[in-house]
């Protein structure tokens, strides 16, 4: 037990009775995210900016990605290679398009895309992809439209760099455009990004041309996060199949 070093010091007037005292942290004004008690030096304290997959939920996070994009590989193997084999055929350039985008914590990740332009753009002067865009190849149109130009990603998956499903990561040039405009946007990258996920089957996809459209992904980015569970994921997965790939904003 510690004793005050000197008890003759003047009470402040509003301790000076028996009233009870409790504090109440006003814990909404930080958004919070996964919010958990904790101790850290015998000290408790409250940590308002976390993600669900930790311990256990990480490990079973990288076993499901493991083993789901093993298993697409297998399925896309061919179709890949016809895919890769067409876009050398039909236009100049590389089959693989590499753009840096943010990960785990906002840290800078390569992430793999068949080519689907004449341009491979990545940093400050990145344009986003708009309807009828002239740097759109032919056979770009139709791997955009249907979604197959993210089938490299898995790889990426297998890398560790992404997840099957969780949020979508944007280009870097976008992502320092919206991380001071959007409150929170930040928050999406306390996941690894995905190829799929809850903003995806729900039709927020394809060209950000109004700050609402980012909005919108950005609320159901956090609802997944702070909903997550295996069973979420299978979900977005099989919705995505049944919806996710042909979308009328993927151009």
């Amino acid at each position: 037990m510690v004793l005050p070093d000197d008890l003759t010091e003047s009470t402040p007037k509003g301790l000076a009775n028996t009233t009870a005292v409790c504090l109440v942290p006003d814990l909404a004004r930080f958004d919070p995210l996964g919010v958990h008690w904790e101790t850290v030096g015998g000290i408790p304290n409250t940590s308002i900016f976390e993600h669900p997959c930790q311990g256990f939920n990480d490990t079973l996070k990288k076993v499901e990605d493991f083993i789901l994009a093993s298993l697409i590989l297998l399925l896309i193997a061919v179709p890949m290679l016809l895919i890769a084999f067409a876009i050398k055929f039909s236009s100049p350039g590389p089959v693989i398009f590499k753009q840096r985008r943010y990960g785990l914590d906002g840290k800078e990740i390569w992430i793999w895309k068949f080519r689907t332009m004449t341009v491979c753009e990545d940093g400050a002067n990145f344009t986003p992809a708009r309807k009828n865009d002239s740097r759109v190849t032919r056979f770009g149109v139709f791997l955009r439209r249907t979604s197959l130009d993210e089938l490299p990603q898995f790889f990426n998956v297998l890398q560790g760099r992404m997840s099957v499903v969780g949020p979508r990561p944007h280009a870097v040039a976008m992502n320092e455009e919206y991380r001071y405009k959007i409150k929170g946007y930040m928050l999406r990258h306390k996941v690894k990004p995905g190829i799929t996920g809850l903003a995806q089957i729900n039709g927020w996809r394809g060209e950000i041309d109004t700050e609402e459209k980012m909005l919108r992904r950005v609320q159901y980015d956090l609802l997944y996060i702070c909903n997550w569970s295996l069973w979420l994921d299978l979900k977005i997965v099989f919705l995505t199949t049944l919806r996710g790939f042909v979308h009328k904003n993927a151009y």
